[in-house]
């Protein structure tokens, strides 16, 4: 088969003057050159597309491509990693991942939860600030925690994103507003444990295939928020490990239930984070599961369970010929 790879190449957006944090959701070198790699590996003729302009230009040029594997983000706008994926449905050419809607719905996490909540899965209280006067009227308790409603990587989350007054929600909620020109969703602090999910497949061939739970180190124990710097130093703060049985089994429902409900494809992560009483919430999906094979949570999953990284790849690719009605190329 001929698999183009389309992705935001970390380094081409610094090149262009964007900060290091603006980029943050995007692919290094390294993960393009082991993706291409594990394809190669299976057999496949590989061809590194990039970004969406230029895929624009390879389409505008009548390239095609038997499957495309579809790791962009995109930059611009709540609906930016659906961008990629609406294009090539227009080409009608298939691509690993999600579809445009979910894609666009996922990326807004108060729109999420809210069809969490409708599906009966277990997510904190929430509700979402669109201006700082709306963060004068949130009436849940506290404690609350906020962040963007549509970041990924950590990105707009911090030791203040926990607040536990009016006075700090307003504060907090006019940083995140002015900074990253979008709603911040504020939910109810949840206390407990933090996992990650890991899943392959679609609909009733999805499966966990890992539960990750995130654990700070000793000398870091005081900081509980799994933030966009300490997602950065992970390897210094935090520590990641399989959780006892029980607790993989009840973060393995609720993840695969969200999984279903939201209609996700093919492979990604869902957090979860326990209540007061102990139960597994869902706090977010990520459809577009970083693929680093060293430093991304779903190959880290993968390495704790001793799938090697081609087998994730091969898995994820299986699912989508699967969905093309191909069983092998």
């Amino acid at each position: 088969m001929k698999i183009g790879i389309t992705y935001d190449l970390r380094d081409d957006y610094l090149r262009e003057g964007y900060s290091h944090e603006e980029t943050a959701e995007f692919d290094r070198m390294d993960t393009i050159e082991a993706i291409d790699g594990a394809l190669a590996a299976s057999g496949h003729h590989v061809d590194r597309i990039g970004n969406i302009r230029h895929l624009v230009s390879r389409l505008a040029a009548g390239d095609q491509w038997d499957l495309v594997f579809n790791i962009a983000e995109g930059l611009h706008g709540i609906g930016r990693e659906a961008v990629v994926p609406a294009l090539l449905d227009a080409y009608r050419i298939p691509y690993t991942f999600s579809d445009p809607l979910v894609l666009a719905l996922t990326l807004h996490k108060g729109m999420t939860k809210a069809v969490m909540r409708n599906a009966g899965i277990p997510t904190a209280d929430f509700t979402v600030v669109d201006t700082v006067s709306d963060a004068q009227s949130v009436s849940l308790p506290y404690p609350l925690f906020a962040k963007p409603v549509a970041e990924g990587t950590g990105k707009g989350i911090s030791d203040e994103s926990k607040v536990d007054s009016a006075l700090e929600l307003a504060s907090v909620c006019s940083r995140l507003l002015e900074e990253f020109r979008q709603p911040v969703l504020v939910e109810t602090y949840l206390p407990g444990r933090e996992f990650t999910a890991g899943i392959v497949g679609t609909g009733p061939q999805a499966e966990v295939i890992g539960v990750m739970e995130v654990l700070f180190k000793d000398r870091h124990k005081e900081s509980k928020i799994y933030s966009y710097q300490n997602k950065a130093n992970y390897e210094e703060v935090i520590e990641y490990r399989i959780p006892e049985q029980e607790v993989v089994g009840a973060c393995s429902r609720v993840a695969l239930a969200s999984w279903k409900a939201l209609g996700c494809r093919d492979g990604g992560r869902v957090d979860l984070r326990m209540d007061a009483s102990g139960t597994p919430n869902f706090i977010e999906v990520n459809p577009l599961a970083g693929l680093n094979p060293v430093h991304s949570d779903l190959p880290i999953i993968c390495r704790l369970k001793d799938i090697p990284f081609q087998e994730l790849i091969g898995r994820i690719l299986a699912s989508a010929l699967e969905r093309m009605g191909r069983t092998r190329p």
